[in-house]
């Protein structure tokens, strides 16, 4: 009996218990959560428009402005001039860059000039019983006929007659003959255009040269030009004459140069358009990397933002009264990280950080 009254009991206890829970289970009542309202910070700019220089950037090689490819004309052994043949290598100007040995040359030109005299000397005698008027003046050419100088032009024949006459004796052929030699005897020496420096040798001194080889490249290491190619939508606002900055890859080093060509032709391929700036200045070298920055046009009432902070490439985000609104404006030029619009007021707060889930009509608090 007893065993059945602590059994009957337990029960009880266990009952009791499962009631009270559900009944404190039932009156409690779950703490409302109070929702707050979050608002964005938005990071402005004021808005100031002014007058924004344009600038377009390109990079290019420097190339020599003067620059002469030497090559032979002539055939010959290479001769020492009192400068080595070297890359490198200054010379001033007219001073003799390129000796071709010219000793066969040389005495096949002394004998056509020797037999032109001969030629003038034979004919002496039927000029003065033919054509009296003429015979002083051939008289005088030939004593004046040296052999060591570049010889003179032929006297002008008065009459018909005596230029058939003189043209038979083959006078004027061997006169045409040795001017030709002379002039060819000229091309034995390259002499220096202007004040410059061997960069490329492709021959040695005692080498033998022939005709219409490549010897090397001579260039004037004072003034250079970087050609760089420019957007074709940029080519109307181009202009010669306009100081351009250019840096090395570093940014170490800067030098001034100056727009002076600009290419008529688009390049079908790439639609650009490539402009020439002549710069001057220590440290330059030619096939330098050079990174330039063109000043194409003003922008008036404009305005520059980051690039990041367009949208859809027509408008931004100002604010006004504490919130965003999307405003129109007008992309007058942009580059990699900024962009110039107009269209916006002085005084107009716009966004100087981009706002993630950003949109019109949000509520945002400045941070300016």
């Amino acid at each position: 009996m007893r065993k059945i009254i602590i059994v009957l009991a337990g029960v009880a206890i266990l009952i009791g218990g499962f009631y009270i829970k559900n009944v404190l289970i039932s009156n409690k009542k779950s703490p409302r959560q109070k929702v707050g309202k979050i608002e964005k910070t938005a990071f402005v700019q004021t808005v100031q428009n002014k007058i924004i220089t344009i600038r377009i950037s390109a990079n290019g090689n420097l190339i020599a402005k003067n620059k002469v490819q030497l090559f032979s004309e002539v055939q010959g052994v290479l001769e020492y001039t009192g400068k080595e043949f070297r890359p490198g290598v200054e010379y001033k100007k007219g001073q003799t860059i390129l000796k071709i040995n010219s000793e066969e040359h040389f005495a096949n030109l002394q004998a056509q000039k020797s037999k032109l005299q001969n030629l003038i000397a034979a004919i002496l005698p039927d000029i003065r019983l033919d054509y009296p008027e003429s015979f002083d003046n051939w008289v005088n050419y030939l004593k004046e006929f040296d052999i060591h100088k570049s010889i003179a032009k032929l006297p002008e024949p008065k009459t018909d007659q005596e230029k058939y006459f003189v043209t038979g004796k083959n006078i004027s052929l061997t006169y045409y003959n040795v001017k030709n030699l002379e002039a060819r005897y000229l091309k034995y020496k390259i002499r220096a255009p202007y004040t410059g420096i061997l960069t490329e040798v492709s021959v040695s001194t005692g080498a033998l040269v022939r005709s219409g080889q490549k010897m090397g490249e001579f260039i004037d290491p004072s003034v250079f030009e970087v050609e760089i190619a420019i957007n074709a939508s940029y080519a109307d606002i181009l202009e010669k004459g306009k100081t351009v900055n250019l840096t090395n890859l570093d940014k170490s080093k800067s030098w001034k140069g100056k727009v002076t060509r600009i290419n008529s032709r688009v390049d079908q391929r790439t639609q650009t358009v490539n402009i020439y700036i002549e710069v001057k200045g220590e440290n330059l070298r030619e096939g330098m990397y050079l990174e330039a920055n063109v000043p194409a046009k003003n922008a008036e009432n404009a305005f520059k933002i980051d690039r990041k902070l367009l949208i859809d490439n027509n408008a931004i985000y100002i604010v006004k009264d504490s919130m965003l609104l999307l405003k129109k404006v007008e992309i007058v030029h942009y580059d990699e990280k900024s962009a110039i619009i107009v269209g916006l007021e002085n005084g107009t707060m716009a966004l100087s950080k981009s706002i993630p889930g950003a949109f019109s009509g949000m509520k945002v608090k400045l941070n300016k």
